[in-house]
């Protein structure tokens, strides 16, 4: 009461009255704690009320918080000429109420989980960005202030996905950059691009994918559903990991698919199998590739959380949704026709866009991994999906490929 009066601020309610011995304080950052001069301890909650109390807003006016020579913090009244131990916001004090966080489901939209969200400070990389869930998920980190960067093959669908979201906002901040997951090559070069801006990467979103598309050789000489869903991500983290972990916390996020359930790559050994994941013509379907590719999807983003996790880089995968009516299905009439008979049924790409953004940004999520999500919500994935010794086999696969390319070697 003496401190209070002291401060010139001594009205106080008598349910938080202290008892005898007892002092309030508060730490540097405003929470406030208790001290027992009899016992010689502090504890965080009120011994009456048992209530957590935190100082509510700024110092007043005049005031500022300094440092003693002891190391002790002390608060000088610049306008009175005095100075004290006591924190005079502990006159305004609030209760610490636990916020749950908000539950969001297939029908949130990605801008519903970002509303309030100032996202200035951020930079975000997204492959695959100039349409469909991509391309949502980019307008919609850059309509809260990030500046967020279109990895894409096609440079000119690329600029006109930024023109489309600054025709919305003047002042976002996107740009559009080369990156053909299809060569090991284009990667590298797009690597040391961005490195060159001397930019932070706070968020990587993994997007980028085809699907029932034609059997094909990549400039590396591997199939190239395989190389675009997987081998082409795996490499771009490779090169840009120094810098995750430089901007630090930092999280990627994998986008994945349900189909990743319907197939496995293992060898009769328990190893993962390359000839499954970048079989010969004759070997080939291509909705059996992408499921391959979905659940490496998958495997990647644990590996990924194992290994960068002590470093403040978490990654997690995601479903988008069902049968949602993108590009990605063009190269199949088959494909196209069924999703356009499915299309009033399934998500809007807006909530397509909702679950990476989800994992992108939840404060809950914060130093949290190696899971898997739909719907905004944590989910298990499909047990080949759970194998750490897979991860792990399948990492130690893509090193070795990567390498080989680098060294000019077309085959194992």
């Amino acid at each position: 009461m003496a401190a209070l009066k002291y401060a010139g601020m001594d009205d106080t309610d008598s349910e938080d009255e202290l008892p005898p011995g007892w002092e309030e304080r508060s730490t540097k950052d405003g929470w406030v704690y208790y001290a027992n001069h009899d016992e010689m301890k502090t504890q965080w909650e009120h011994p009456k009320t048992g209530k957590k109390k935190r100082c509510a807003g700024d110092l007043p006016y005049g005031w500022e918080q300094e440092t003693d020579e002891k190391g002790q913090i002390i608060y000088v009244d610049h306008i009175n000429k005095r100075t004290t131990y006591f924190d005079p916001r502990q006159a305004f004090t609030v209760e610490d109420v636990v916020v749950k966080p908000k539950r969001y489901d297939g029908n949130t939209a990605a801008l519903e989980i970002l509303q309030g969200r100032d996202l200035s400070d951020k930079v975000v990389l997204i492959t695959g960005g100039n349409s469909g869930i991509g391309l949502e998920t980019a307008r919609s980190f850059a309509l809260h202030g990030a500046h967020v960067i279109l990895a894409c093959r096609n440079l000119s669908r690329a600029s006109k996905a930024v023109s489309i979201i600054q025709q919305e906002w003047h002042k976002a901040r996107v740009e559009a950059m080369m990156c053909d997951l299809a060569s090991l090559r284009s990667v590298r070069e797009f690597a040391e691009s961005f490195k060159a801006k001397k930019l932070p990467l706070h968020i990587l979103v993994c997007n980028a994918a085809v699907c029932t598309q034609p059997w094909s050789l990549t400039e590396d000489g591997l199939e190239s559903t395989f190389q675009i869903c997987h081998l082409g991500h795996f490499l771009l983290v490779q090169c840009l990991q120094d810098v995750l972990r430089r901007s630090a916390p930092a999280r990627v996020v994998v986008v994945s698919s349900e189909s990743h359930r319907f197939t496995d790559l293992l060898d009769s050994c328990g190893k993962v199998d390359l000839a499954l994941l970048s079989p010969p013509k004759k070997e080939y379907w291509s909705m059996l590739a992408y499921n391959r590719a979905k659940l490496c999807n998958i495997l990647f983003s644990n590996e990924l959380h194992r290994r960068l996790s002590p470093n403040g880089v978490t990654s997690n995968a995601v479903h988008p949704g069902n049968m949602m009516y993108t590009s990605i299905h063009r190269s199949w009439w088959l494909m196209t026709f069924l999703f356009t008979l499915a299309r009033p049924f399934t998500k809007s790409m807006q909530q397509g866009a909702a679950t990476t953004v989800y994992c992108a940004v939840a404060p809950e999520l914060e130093g949290l991994g190696g899971m898997y999500f739909n719907n905004c919500f944590r989910c298990l994935p499909s047990i080949q999906a759970q194998v750490q010794s897979s991860a792990t086999s399948l990492w130690e696969l893509s090193e070795r490929l990567v390498a080989e390319r680098s060294a000019g070697i077309q085959a194992l």
